[in-house]
């Protein structure tokens, strides 16, 4: 019992201690709740004056943004000055950079030219104290320069020997060849039984020395098989269809030396009707298409001038005759038409044809209007082969005589230019319907036979067989007796036809050009004079 009193006392205790702590508990949870209250009246009073605060940050940080905003506009204003003045600067320092080359080249400059002008005040100290002794040299030169000019004289001598053994080992009568080109006029409309005029096969194989003419044809025999003919030919310069006028003088230049140093030069024309022998020799009326005796004449007046240097001293004179229908005519007479009766000498001195006027030329010029004269006074007609034919063989004569003031010697040249009447068949040139111009055309190729006759007979003549040369079965051959007779340095010009049509007569005049390349006439030789 005691025990159980003793717990339940114990119990009684411990009530009332629990309802004492519970009682001190609540008494500190009013306190808490009390606390509470005033803490949450506190964090309204905080919430309030937070809510206060964040709205004056904001209106400030708004402020802010906007300061913020205008001094990153400012900043890029002023990075773009920067910038500005960045480049600036940098143009500056490029400028102050060339300035500074510009100021180190130019200093260099002034130095070099003060060292130019210290070496120049030098030298000219230097010439200012060899004057004297230049004097003296020069009198010293002016003694070698009277030397030397006469050993110019003699080596002058020497070389025109030497040109002239050139021009012998070259060959008396020399051949060149020139085909025409086709030209517009040469056009035909075709008809149901001949084509339009076609060019020739012609082929130039020799393009190094240009030396070789290969004609070909094609023809069908009777059972209707093709055959072609080739016919090969060579001369001493062949010059094809573009070849211009100063490309053949180039070849015929020397020769015009010749006759300056005192040797007969003949250069003459030869080809069918309508192959160009006009235009070779005379031209046409530019410098580029001007012919071989224009260009002849120039150069015989421009070696005459140089040669004045050396004591030569020339006269020249011309002549201009044409033979038509076996008759002479003087082409420089007085009147419209030449009624003398002009006769062919030959003697020592050369040949000359008497009653003929003789011109004395000072220029180039002169012979140019001579040769218009004569031209507008030859016979020429037209032929069914060329709408103006030359009827006649016209020899123009440049007779040149020097005598050297420093030596005394003295020489006799001459230079002959022939342009020789076509050569033409009497059915191809319609001379056989007109009377007129048949007897002109008989009395052509009579001629030119005539020279081939000549030619065939030189050929044949030797030391030993002193064969008859008929140069006066024609007035051509008796007039050029001289020029083929071995006293001249003759060529011959040969000129073809580049059309088709023409064949026949191109090969024709080919074999006659070979026969005359064949022929050696013998040595021309120099023509002097005494001095007294």
């Amino acid at each position: 019992m005691e025990s159980e009193r003793a717990k339940v006392a114990e119990l009684e205790a411990n009530h009332r201690a629990l309802s004492m702590e519970l009682a001190n508990a609540k008494s500190q949870e009013l306190n808490k709740r009390r606390e509470l209250v005033n803490a949450s009246d506190e964090i309204d009073k905080l919430k309030m004056k937070h809510s206060r605060e964040m709205m004056d940050l904001e209106m400030d940080l708004k402020q802010r943004s906007r300061e913020i905003r205008e001094l990153n506009e400012e900043l890029r204003l002023a990075r773009g000055d920067l910038e500005r003045e960045r480049d600036t600067v940098s143009s500056l320092k490029a400028n102050v950079s060339q300035q500074s080359t510009a100021h180190i080249s130019l200093t260099a400059q002034i130095s070099a030219l003060q060292a130019e002008r210290s070496a120049l005040q030098a030298q000219l100290d230097a010439g200012t104290s060899t004057i004297s002794q230049r004097n003296l040299d020069l009198e010293s030169a002016l003694r070698q320069i009277n030397e030397l000019e006469e050993e110019v004289r003699e080596g002058e001598s020497i070389r025109r020997k030497l040109h002239n053994l050139v021009q012998e080992l070259k060959g008396n009568i020399r051949v060149f060849c020139r085909v025409r080109p086709i030209l517009p006029s040469d056009a035909s409309p075709p008809t149901p039984d001949e084509p339009a005029d076609a060019g020739a096969d012609i082929a130039f194989p020799d393009k190094r020395d240009r030396k070789e003419i290969v004609m070909s044809s094609a023809s069908s025999n009777a059972m209707g098989q093709e055959r072609k003919e080739v016919y090969n030919f060579g001369f001493d310069r062949v010059f094809e269809p573009h070849s211009s006028q100063s490309d053949v003088f180039e070849e015929i230049s020397h020769l015009a030396q010749s006759c300056i140093d005192g040797y007969n030069v003949c250069i003459f024309a030869y080809g069918q009707t309508g192959s160009g022998k006009s235009f070779t020799m005379e031209g046409g009326s530019t410098e580029a298409t001007c012919g071989m005796i224009p260009r002849a004449v120039n150069q015989v007046f421009k070696v005459a001038q140089d040669l004045r240097s050396k004591g030569w001293e020339y006269k020249m004179e011309g002549q201009f005759l044409e033979i038509y229908n076996e008759t002479i005519n003087d082409l420089l007479g007085k009147g419209e038409f030449d009624k003398k009766k002009h006769e062919i000498k030959h003697d020592k001195s050369g040949t000359r044809v008497t009653d003929v006027n003789v011109v004395s030329l000072q220029s180039p010029s002169e012979v140019r209007s001579i040769l218009k004269v004569a031209n507008s006074r030859r016979t020429v007609a037209a032929t069914l082969m060329n709408e103006r034919s030359s009827r006649s063989h016209s020899v123009f004569t440049l007779r040149i005589s020097g005598l050297n003031m420093h030596t005394g010697e003295q020489c006799e040249g001459s230079l002959n230019l022939v342009d020789l009447a076509g050569s033409e068949r009497l059915n191809s040139s319609g001379a056989a319907s007109d009377k007129e111009r048949l007897k002109e055309t008989q009395n052509i190729n009579r001629s030119l036979s005539a020279l081939g006759d000549v030619i065939a007979a030189l050929g044949e003549k030797s030391e030993k067989n002193e064969k008859h040369i008929p140069y006066r079965n024609s007035k051509l051959t008796y007039l050029l007796q001289n020029s083929l007779s071995g006293n001249s340095k003759t060529l011959m010009i040969l000129n073809l036809s580049p059309l088709a049509a023409h064949l026949n007569e191109s090969l024709t005049s080919l074999r006659f050009a070979t026969k005359v390349n064949n022929t050696t006439i013998g040595t021309a030789k120099k023509q002097l004079r005494s001095s007294n």
